[in-house]
């Protein structure tokens, strides 16, 4: 008995440090978040002479502002955004299925040459300049929606960690069953394996939301159409601008002595940095449960 009190108390301690170090490393991540916030609502003038505070000396919405005077750009931008992230998640999660579905079927003959083709893919690339012809030359993408898209879509390494997790988590036996009572190959793929693999599918789908709805270089590599505008080339674009009247003031640009600009270059910053993470923060909840047991299943090397 003495023994079993002694073990339950290392086990007791053993879990208050655990927890203790949960806590401290959860603090780490959401205080720089409080931080930006605190400084997105802070007076310019107020950051450059306190410096950053968690609690704003004066509180000032001039860096919200500054970024939504763009107005209708601005919520355009939104909506190619979301539209993008949209279409690209689900085209990029269902492409990285389909493709390593095959692959870890044991019956499938050209699974080598296949593995071996998007391993070479993953090792090579042909560079920006290949990939700005085939897309603005040869497929013609330039200043269109799937601009935005295609140029992103799939990756290797999501290939090979999909595969393993249907090789690990779904039986063959059940594909054989259902191929004798009568399945087609599109059949078992729809009502067998995609339900019985939604973590991959959301690990995949959160990566997928992440890459898209971050991406600017497509936007600025092949759209100079302002209608088809993202929302991360947008705040671009803005952050470029009040540096450069920034620029133009401290080198004694006579306009902006007589105008008296203050502009709110720090807490725009932080607040280009909130509207952009918003939605982000909004959807990985819903997702985040899946999100371990996918990536820990897929990553075992089969």
């Amino acid at each position: 008995m003495k023994k079993k009190r002694e073990i339950n108390s290392v086990s007791a301690r053993t879990s208050v440090v655990l927890h203790i170090i949960a806590i401290i490393g959860s603090l780490l991540c959401v205080l720089p978040f409080l931080l930006v916030i605190a400084i997105s609502l802070t007076g310019e003038e107020s950051i450059m002479k306190n410096g950053y505070q968690f609690i704003p000396s004066t509180f000032s919405l001039e860096g919200y502002k500054y970024i939504f005077k763009s107005g209708e750009m601005l919520f355009r931008a939104y909506a190619n955004t979301i539209l993008v992230t949209v279409v690209g998640t689900v085209a990029g999660t269902l492409i990285v299925a389909l493709y390593a579905y095959p692959l870890s079927r044991p019956d499938f003959p050209y699974k080598k040459f296949f593995t071996t083709f998007i391993l070479i893919l993953m090792l090579f690339n042909g560079g920006f300049v290949a990939s700005y012809i085939l897309n603005v030359r040869i497929l013609m993408l330039k200043n269109t929606f799937f601009a935005l898209v295609l140029p992103s879509l799939g990756g290797g390494f999501y290939v090979f960690v999909t595969r393993t997790f249907f090789q690990q988590s779904i039986p063959y036996e059940i594909i054989e069953s259902a191929k004798i009572d009568g399945c087609s190959e599109s059949r078992i793929f729809l009502k067998m394996i995609i339900p019985l693999s939604l973590p991959v599918l959301a690990v995949n789908g959160l990566i997928n939301i992440y890459g898209f709805w971050n991406n600017w270089q497509n936007c600025l590599y092949y759209i100079t159409d302002d209608k088809l505008f993202t929302l991360q080339y947008v705040m671009q674009q803005a952050l470029r601008d009040m540096q450069l009247m920034k620029n133009l003031a401290a080198s004694g640009s006579a306009e902006l002595q007589l105008s008296n600009i203050t502009l709110p270059a720090e807490s725009a910053r932080m607040a280009m940095v909130i509207v952009g993470i918003g939605p982000i923060v909004a959807v990985y909840p819903f997702i985040q449960k899946y999100f371990v047991k996918g990536l820990t299943v897929g990553a075992i090397k089969g």
